[in-house]
């Protein structure tokens, strides 16, 4: 892809607005803000996957200054809800004033904690099979284990979406042993061979692997 293609595709693709870009202009400024935010084409893609699928009920795996969530958030009906999940709320604080200037902040609920930790807990109160749509971008290493977790929160028909499944190409460099490289790596493979779930990984930014349960 190169810069002047790119530039095609957002001229005839990209519907952007200021609470949009303004939120992804200020997470850009952050340190390594660029490189940890979703891209303003995937998030227009997660709008979109949410509205085919029909979703009321969004779990985020990732939250960071919650670009992604607010993308998601104004896909949903009025009495929807997302609960995204973050180590700290440090820069999800960025994002609460757009998610409000957007009029969506009632359907958005902020957990902050070990994400393995909070999904253990949705599980354990009865919330499997109770979401329409997973997104799953978050620290690598624990993937495989985050995708477990999606798939019993995922009801049948629902869809996971997990980010950075390609990693920069490293997944395809066999010398590449890094921990965050085999757990994706590790995730890939079992995706691949999981009967639970129709599958396919996409080519588009860092690799975006959907997951449809069966």
């Amino acid at each position: 892809m190169t810069p002047r293609l790119l530039d095609y595709v957002r001229n005839t693709s990209l519907r952007d607005d200021d609470i949009l870009s303004g939120l992804r202009e200020e997470t850009s400024e952050l340190p390594g803000g660029e490189s940890l935010q979703v891209m303003a084409e995937e998030g227009q893609l997660l709008a979109l996957l949410a509205q085919l699928s029909g979703a009321r009920s969004v779990l985020e795996v990732g939250t960071f200054t919650g670009y992604s969530t607010l993308c998601m958030a104004r896909a949903l009906p009025p009495e929807g809800r997302i609960v995204t999940c973050d180590i700290t709320d440090r820069w999800a604080d960025i994002g609460v004033p757009y998610w409000k200037r957007a009029g969506v902040r009632d359907r958005i609920e902020l957990r902050v904690g070990d994400a393995t930790e909070t999904l253990s807990e949705l599980v354990d109160k009865g919330e499997e099979n109770r979401f329409d749509m997973v997104f799953i971008d978050a620290d690598k290493k624990n993937y495989p284990v985050y995708y477990e977790h999606a798939v019993s929160l995922v009801r049948s028909g629902g869809l996971v979406v997990v980010d950075n499944t390609l990693l920069s190409g490293r997944v395809a460099d066999e010398g590449a042993q890094d921990p965050d490289t085999v757990a994706i790596r590790e995730l890939n493979a079992t995706l691949h061979g999981d009967e639970r779930v129709d599958v396919s990984l996409l080519t588009m930014a860092d690799g975006i692997t959907l997951a449809r349960k069966r």
